[in-house]
């Protein structure tokens, strides 16, 4: 296999990176390029799960509190948090030095305006609303949550690491409508982004603020000390993983935030460069259905979707390499505090005879399923295919669209019918950060039209998240995890197809990347 990167790949690259090397001549600016899992198109973090987005929120937003690497609740933004002695108010204060991008200070009012926001999408959020009794401003620093029952629930859903993030943003950008994108995009986090250089879909480059005042704490996860010690980091798009490959052993990027499990042999071989998965827990790979249209509105026929598709033949297309996946029933992550065998007879195997039975039950039309393929991110490529095949084998018709991620992202919240621009079927990944139990787990969710994308409406989950949410008792809470898993399977809401590790690939100059769900680059140092 050739090192050597194709035309196209170089002309696309010198030009990503001509900024860069003219600053790197003049010996003035210290810029660590990096090629992520997707281009970067969507820059609002609140209206979208992509983790390109959440990512880039990571860059150039804070957090109140955080987890660090063992998942413990952190404050970030806070000074700290105090719960009333009935535990249903709970009341929070900022820490010195926050300020905006813009120079203006953080103050609560921000902060609370932002997590109403945020509230309205994230489905963790969408609870803690139906849960709290108001959210007031105290003074200037501080605020305070009030819940209609004894509940940490505040804590535990401000610290979440993924999904969609709490990220704070000044009122009069967060004063956007959710359903509207941002326009400004000024947060109080340890980077700023660069707009003059930004071009969608090729790169984004961001500045250390100078201005930011890290935690004194050293950093672990995405809590601690966020401490810069570049001045640029430039994320690039390149055309496809061999370029991107070549690109890392050449040394003209310096980071590979995934990489391709085939390739993985000729960075092995390069003594400048490091392999490592700066994500233990490691990502599931789902399948979701649509719930609103034929011939998914109908139970047998979603059961026998998932009775056709098995987790192996899934896990080999997508890492190949058992070394970094495992099959197992378990929702919120196999060797997790929640880890249960609900589901496992529909979820693990393949069993297309039965899904074949199920089918023939149902009166199954030949309707048409529709299957968004995306092209450009090797992380959910290779699902659509197996799904695909496995699906035929069981007697389903198969339409399957191909199209880039960021139209995978947009189509898929499209309620329309297939024919009309909708959908019935497309995979995804979580991080097992933001799936690790029935509140963290967006997809698990289902509450119908603000369930999300596949809308799925059982009042039973509801019913035990709510019951989640307002005990402390680890027992009962395993449990309730256990009975929501069941119900998630048997009523089609989500289908676990396996967990996997993703290795990040960087050069030997860099230093100090941490162990967490989220690629940052705080803490990072090259020589």
């Amino acid at each position: 296999m050739s090192r050597t990167i194709p035309n196209f790949g170089r002309v696309a690259l010198a030009a990503a990176l001509m900024t860069c090397s003219v600053m790197a001549g003049a010996q003035t600016k210290t810029t660590i390029n990096a090629v992520m899992h997707s281009p970067l198109r969507v820059l609002d973090p609140i209206i979208t799960t992509a983790h390109i987005t959440r990512n880039h929120g990571y860059m150039i937003y804070d957090t109140l509190i955080a987890t660090d690497k063992d998942n413990k609740i952190r404050p970030q933004m806070l000074q700290d948090w105090k719960a009333s002695a009935d535990g249903r108010t709970y009341t929070f204060k900022l820490r010195d030095g926050l300020k905006w991008h813009d120079g203006g200070a953080v103050t609560a009012e921000d902060c609370v305006v932002s997590i109403k926001r945020w509230a309205t999408q994230d489905k963790m959020g969408q609870l803690l609303t139906s849960e709290m009794a108001g959210m007031k401003v105290v003074d200037a620093t501080t605020f305070e949550i009030s819940m209609k029952e004894p509940s940490d629930l505040a804590v535990r859903a401000l610290a979440k690491p993924s999904g969609v993030a709490p990220f704070m943003m000044p009122k009069r950008i967060a004063d956007t409508p959710p359903t509207q994108a941002i326009t400004q995009h000024i947060g109080s986090g340890p980077f700023k982004m660069v707009m003059a250089e930004f071009k969608p879909g090729v790169q984004v480059v961001y500045e250390k603020n100078t201005d930011y005042v890290p935690r004194t704490d050293a950093a672990s996860g995405l809590a601690g000390g966020k401490k810069v010690f570049v001045d640029r980091v430039k994320w690039i798009a390149t055309p496809d993983a061999m370029t991107s490959v070549n690109a890392l052993v050449n040394g003209e990027i310096d980071y590979l935030e995934q990489l391709p499990f085939d390739l993985e042999p000729i960075v092995r071989a390069n003594k400048n460069l490091t392999i490592k998965v700066l994500d233990p827990q490691g990502y599931q790979t789902v399948m979701r259905m649509n719930h609103l249209h034929a011939p998914f509105n109908n139970k047998k026929i979603r059961l026998a979707a998932m009775y056709a598709v098995g987790q192996e033949p899934v896990l080999q297309a997508v890492i190949g390499n058992p070394t970094y996946y495992k099959t197992c029933a378990a929702l919120f992550g196999c060797d997790a505090p929640y880890a249960s065998q609900e589901g496992a007879e529909i979820s693990v195997k393949a069993n297309p005879k039965k899904a074949q039975e199920l089918l023939k039950e149902a009166g199954y039309d030949g309707t048409p399923v529709v299957i968004l393929q995306p092209t450009d991110t090797p992380s959910v490529n290779s699902q659509p295919v197996v799904i695909a095949q496995a699906l035929r084998a069981a007697g389903f018709k198969v339409d399957m669209q191909a199209m880039d991620w960021q139209t995978v992202v947009t189509r898929r919240a499209v309620q329309a019918p297939p024919k009309e621009g909708g959908w019935n079927i497309f995979s995804t990944n979580n991080v097992m950060a933001e799936a690790s139990d029935p509140l963290r787990a967006f997809g698990v969710a289902a509450n119908g039209k603000g369930a999300w994308f596949g809308w799925p409406d059982v009042p039973e989950i509801e019913r035990l998240r709510v019951a989640f949410s307002r005990t402390s008792d680890e027992p009962k809470r395993k449990e309730m995890a256990g009975q929501i898993q069941k119900l998630v399977i048997e009523e089609g809401v989500l289908l676990p197809m396996g967990q996997y590790y993703v290795p990040a690939a960087y050069r030997s100059n860099i230093s100090g990347s941490l162990e967490s769900p989220v690629p940052v680059f705080w803490n990072v140092q090259k020589k």
